[in-house]
C-alpha cells in the first residue's frame, strides 16, 4: 500500500497559546512537517517534535512572503511525500484565512486532508477586551467582515447599508483602513456616536485598547503608537459594556513584563503562573543544564547504592540528572532499598516521589541550613551520606554533615553552563531601554549568571524590581551590588509569584 501524506489545516487561535484546541496540539505533536503564519503564536511551534522540518511563509500585512500559490504547492509536495502536514493557521483556516482555497487545491490534487477548526479572533479577542458580540439587552445581530478588500475587485462586494443595520461590527485587520471604514458606516446610516473598539495584538500579553466611537475612533487610534497590525475593531453598543466587564486587561500583572531565570525544563509552570495573572513573561533561562564531564563518580556510587544511609538531593535538576542515570545503568528504584531519602525543599521531594519513593526528610524553611538543623537531631557519626548535585554549589549542607562525623560523598550529576550571547543582548536592550518591570531569581546561580552574562540587573533608567526565592538567593544578589525587592516567606515559586502580585498590586 502506497504510504500516502494528509494535510491538516488547524486553526492556532488568536495568540494565547492556551486557546488552542485538543485536537490541534494532538497534530502538531506528530506532524513531520510544519508550516505555519506570521500570526502563529511561536510558542505554539514548542509542541513540534524535535525532528519536525518548521517553515515560515508570512501572511504579514503589508510584506511580501510567500505567495497562496507557492504555499498550495509546498502543502502537496510534502503530502506526496508521505508527510503528516500541520498547515497552522492564525484564527480559524475558515474565516478570511484562506482554508478554503488551500482545502480547494489539495482536493483538486487528490490529497487528503482535514479541517481543525480554531477560535477565531473575530469573537476571541473582543471577548479578551470585556467586549461581547452579543448581548440579551443591548443587541442580538453581529457581523463579520474583512477590514481590508481585495485590492484588485472593481468595487466593494461589503453590503454597507446592510452592515448599518446590523448590532455590532466587526472588522478584521482594518487598522489601515480604520477611517476609511468608519465613514463607510456613517454613510450608510450608522449613527456617528456608535461606540466603538480597536484592540490590536488581542489575547496577548501585550494587548491594548482604544474605544471611542466610529465618528472619532480613528483619530484616537493614530494617536497611539502601540496601535499597530493585526487589530479587530468593533462597532457597536456592545463596546459600553467594557467598562463593567474589562476582565483581561485588569489583571495585577497585565502590562508588566517579568524576567524568569530558570532553566528551560524549570520555567513553564512559573511562566505559566506569572502569565495567568497578565503578565507577559521574557524567559531567559540563566542556567542551561549540561552532563557532567565525566560520569565516572555518579555511575560508581550508582553502581554502590547500597552501601548508603542516607541520599539527599538539594534540587529537582539532581533528582533528574540522578534517575536518569539510574535508568541508563539498568536499575531501578529496588537498588535503592534501605537507603533513606532526604531533600531541601518540596519542590525537589515531590521529584523524588513521582519515581515511587518515600521521602523522609524536608525541612519547613528549604534550605540546607534547615536540614542541617535535622540532621542534628539524628545520630550520623559514621553513617555514608551520598549527595548528587550541580559542579558547583554551596558547601554547609556537606561541611556539616561532615563535622557531624558523617562520611559524606558529593558527586557531579550535571553542571550549569551560562546562557547563549544573542539572547543576552536582547534582554540588555530591553533593560536599558526601562521595559522591564522585575526579573526574578530561583537560585544563586540564576544571580550570578544572570549579572556576568547582562553585566548588571540594570545600567541606567527605570530599575527593575529584584525577586528572589529565598534569602539566600536575596544574599547572593546582595553580594552583586543589589538589593532583593521581593522575597517570599515560603521559599517556593508559588509563594514568589505571589509577592511578585502583591508587590505590583500596590504600585
Amino acid at each position: 500500500m502506497t504510504n500516502r501524506g494528509i494535510v491538516y489545516l488547524i486553526g492556532a487561535g488568536p495568540g494565547d497559546p492556551g486557546l488552542m484546541t485538543l485536537r490541534g496540539r494532538d497534530v502538531l505533536e506528530t506532524a513531520d512537517v510544519i508550516i505555519y503564519d506570521y500570526l502563529v503564536n511561536p510558542k505554539l511551534l514548542e509542541l513540534a517534535r524535535g525532528d519536525a522540518d518548521v517553515i515560515y511563509v508570512g501572511k504579514k500585512a503589508g510584506v511580501k512572503e510567500k505567495t497562496q500559490r507557492e504555499i498550495n504547492s509546498l502543502l502537496v509536495k510534502h503530502a506526496r511525500a508521505g508527510k503528516i502536514v500541520a498547515r497552522l493557521k492564525g484564527g480559524d483556516p475558515f474565516i478570511f484565512g484562506r482554508g478554503g482555497e488551500e482545502a480547494e487545491s489539495l482536493s483538486s490534487k487528490d490529497i487528503p486532508y482535514e479541517i481543525v477548526p480554531g477560535a477565531t479572533s473575530a469573537s476571541a479577542v473582543p471577548a479578551y477586551a470585556g467586549i461581547p458580540l452579543t448581548h440579551r439587552d443591548v443587541t442580538s445581530s453581529f457581523a463579520v467582515v474583512t477590514g481590508h478588500e481585495d485590492p484588485s475587485k472593481e468595487e466593494s462586494n461589503i453590503p454597507w447599508k446592510a452592515l448599518a443595520g446590523i448590532g455590532t461590527v466587526v472588522f478584521l485587520m482594518g487598522v489601515r483602513t480604520l477611517g476609511k471604514n468608519m465613514k463607510k458606516l456613517i454613510e450608510a446610516g450608522k449613527p456617528e456616536d456608535t461606540p466603538a473598539a480597536v484592540i490590536t495584538w488581542g489575547t496577548y500579553p501585550y494587548q491594548s485598547t482604544v474605544t471611542g466611537n466610529i465618528g472619532n475612533i480613528a483619530q484616537l487610534a493614530a494617536g497611539r503608537k502601540e496601535i499597530t497590525s493585526p487589530a479587530i475593531v468593533v462597532a457597536g453598543d456592545v463596546v459600553r459594556l467594557r467598562d463593567v466587564i474589562n476582565w483581561y486587561e485588569s489583571k495585577p500583572l497585565f502590562g508588566r513584563n517579568i524576567i524568569v531565570t530558570r532553566t528551560k525544563e524549570q520555567a513553564p509552570a512559573f511562566t505559566g503562573m506569572l502569565e495567568a495573572e497578565g503578565a507577559r513573561v521574557i524567559e531567559f533561562p540563566a542556567i542551561v543544564i549540561a552532563p557532567p564531564r565525566s560520569y565516572k563518580a555518579l555511575d560508581s556510587a550508582i553502581e554502590n547504592i547500597g552501601q548508603y544511609d542516607w541520599l539527599i538531593f538539594t534540587s529537582s535538576n539532581g533528582v533528574s540528572s540522578f534517575f536518569d542515570r539510574v535508568s541508563y545503568m539498568d536499575k531501578d528504584i529496588r537498588d535503592l532499598y534501605g537507603v533513606r531519602i532526604a531533600a531541601i525543599g518540596e519542590v525537589t521531594a515531590g521529584e523524588i516521589e513521582k519515581h515511587g519513593i518515600k521521602v523522609e526528610l524536608t525541612p519547613e524553611d528549604y534550605r540546607a541550613e534547615g536540614l542541617i538543623e535535622l540532621f542534628r537531631k539524628r545520630d550520623v557519626e559514621g553513617k555514608r551520606i551520598l549527595i548528587p548535585r550541580a559542579k558547583e554549589a554551596r558547601e554547609i549542607l556537606p561541611d556539616s554533615l561532615a563535622r557531624m562525623g558523617a562520611m559524606v560523598d558529593v558527586v557531579t550529576a550535571y553542571e550549569t553552563k551560562k546562557p547563549g550571547k544573542k539572547k543576552a543582548e536582547a534582554v540588555r536592550r530591553m533593560l536599558e531601554a526601562g521595559e522591564i518591570d522585575a526579573v526574578t531569581f530561583t537560585s544563586s546561580s540564576t544571580v550570578r549568571n544572570f549579572i556576568s552574562a547582562i553585566g548588571g540587573l540594570y545600567r541606567r533608567g527605570r530599575k527593575p524590581a529584584a525577586a528572589c526565592i529565598g534569602p539566600v538567593t536575596a544574599a547572593t544578589l546582595k553580594k552583586e551590588g543589589y538589593k532583593a525587592d521581593i522575597v517570599p516567606s515560603e521559599y517556593t515559586v508559588e509563594k514568589l509569584a505571589d509577592e511578585i502580585v502583591r508587590y505590583f498590586e500596590t504600585r
